[in-house]
């Protein structure tokens, strides 16, 4: 494996850009959006060799040129259904590219050429992701999607940057609008523990950020309406008041 570009040198905070890909590789990988740190590719790579990426904490959240895709893949559980189903968007000329045994079930190729009927279907799953896609196409569509999500995000950023008590961690520029961290500001990270549990006392409860990072985390997944971040911030500022 060769690592093309990395953002390690600032613990993950910002999206590394106008790296070189080189040409001679099979291909090119990306996680679209990291729920860990925060942190989420805005525009789709112009690659020169296939490009495939998991998009599965923010896949429908924004509108997506495909075309620069060889494959897109991911888990539903975040934005499109109950976990048990999987999504997978492959161009046809990559499917004879496997160059190594794979297990039956392993094999993409054997679910297309079995129409996602070679096993006994997730039947709930798929019966719920279908009933959330017509849901978004009856509310305006990947457009509408898109500016809900940044709608939602840009008020809790606002409130983050405003807030004497929380900073962000990720570059602005690059901030995820489906998992938004931040952490207790310079000299106040001793009141998170205490925040936590204001918070939950407010009927919020998975806010506590990931294990490997700390801080806080708030998913604003497509299903989370704009009345949920509003009440994060209006927790938020009556937190602040406390400790003035």
């Amino acid at each position: 494996m060769e690592v093309v570009a990395s953002s390690e040198d600032r613990n993950f905070t910002y999206i590394p850009k106008g790296f070189d890909i080189p040409s001679d590789i099979d291909y090119l990988y990306i996680c679209s959006n990291n729920t860990i740190y925060g942190t989420e590719y805005k525009t789709d790579i112009d690659s020169p060799v296939p490009l495939i990426a998991d998009m599965s904490s923010n896949i429908l959240s924004r509108p997506v040129d495909v075309s620069k895709y060889a494959m897109i893949y991911g888990g539903a559980q975040k934005n499109l259904a109950p976990a048990g189903v999987t999504f997978v968007i492959i161009r046809n000329d990559m499917l004879d590219r496997v160059v190594r045994p794979l297990p039956t079930m392993m094999n993409v190729k054997t679910h297309v050429e079995n129409d996602s009927m070679f096993n006994t279907p997730p039947v709930f799953p798929i019966y719920v992701l279908r009933e959330t896609l017509k849901w978004m196409k009856s509310i305006g569509g990947m457009e509408e999607m898109y500016r809900r999500n940044q709608e939602k995000a840009a008020l809790l950023y606002a409130e983050i940057d405003r807030n004497s008590l929380f900073r962000g961690t990720v570059e602005k520029e690059d901030r995820s609008l489906m998992n938004i961290c931040f952490v207790m500001s310079e000299g106040n990270e001793a009141l998170a523990p205490e925040f936590l549990e204001f918070a939950k006392s407010k009927g919020m409860v998975g806010i506590k950020g990931h294990r490997l990072v700390g801080g806080f985390r708030a998913s604003c997944y497509n299903a989370c309406p704009k009345e949920s971040v509003e009440a994060l911030v209006a927790c938020m500022q009556e937190f602040e008041a406390m400790h003035k």
